[in-house]
């Protein structure tokens, strides 16, 4: 399951509707309401998700927050390193052949210290 699909069915759980119900709305198929949601399909198109936010009702915060969702839940990721230190690839190919081994915390330290770097605008690690 991604992020987005994870946040859709907490909003169709707290709205009280079914997949069936909601695809009928949105004019989809429920298998594909139900791939979405399971991360079986890449992330859905931004007329799908302006659609959702408005079956959900949301906006402002919501709705962006939906739309960053969106945009983190691909389910399969290609992480180009070409120009990067070989230290980059050698990261990129560690996460890909080990992310089934690491359980739920070890990802979310993983996240945080990332965010951190993202969020303080600059380069940072342990020697920073």
């Amino acid at each position: 399951m991604t992020p987005f699909g994870e946040k859709m069915r907490d909003l169709r759980e707290q709205k009280g509707c079914t997949q069936k119900e909601m695809a009928t709305h949105l004019r989809v198929s429920g298998a594909y309401l139900s791939a979405l949601e399971h991360g079986n399909r890449g992330r859905p198109g931004p007329g799908l998700i302006h659609q959702i936010c408005e079956y959900f009702e949301l906006i402002w915060d919501d709705a962006e927050e939906l739309k960053q969702l969106a945009e983190r839940s691909h389910p399969r990721v290609v992480v180009d390193t070409a120009g990067l230190s070989p230290r980059a690839t050698a990261l990129a190919n560690l996460l890909a052949s080990t992310i089934h081994d690491l359980d739920e915390q070890t990802i979310q330290w993983i996240i945080d210290e990332i965010e951190g770097v993202r969020a303080g605008g600059g380069k940072r690690g342990p020697s920073h």
